[in-house]
């Protein structure tokens, strides 16, 4: 029985660049449920954002609100393999700052 903590990663991607993200993400070591890999849902969505001064922003300009369209993101990872997918991803990522979010999952009763 595996007894590594398991980890839920969610986060926001441009459209553009949804599968490259992903793949660097599983390449990584994420998205591993049982027998199966590359696994995730994802939905779609609108982000948005403003830059403020100092930013240098892939997509749209200082002091303008910005909506894009987006997917998010989620799958699972185990905790060996974290810090290296979370690293991937902001490699991937075309944003200064991802919206990135993670939880610890508790295994299910029985």
């Amino acid at each position: 029985m595996d007894t590594s903590a398991l980890y839920k990663l969610c986060f926001y991607v441009p459209v553009t660049h949804v599968e490259q993200v992903k793949q660097a993400v599983f390449e990584a070591g994420a998205g591993h449920m049982g027998d199966y890999d590359c696994c995730c849902f994802q939905s779609a969505g609108q982000g948005q954002f403003r830059p403020l001064q100092g930013s240098n922003p892939f997509l749209g300009s200082q002091d303008k609100v910005e909506v894009v369209e987006e997917y998010c993101i989620e799958t699972v990872c185990m905790e060996q393999y974290l810090q290296a997918a979370v690293s991937a991803l902001r490699l991937a990522h075309p944003y200064e700052e991802p919206a990135i979010d993670l939880w610890r999952l508790e295994p299910l009763p029985g």
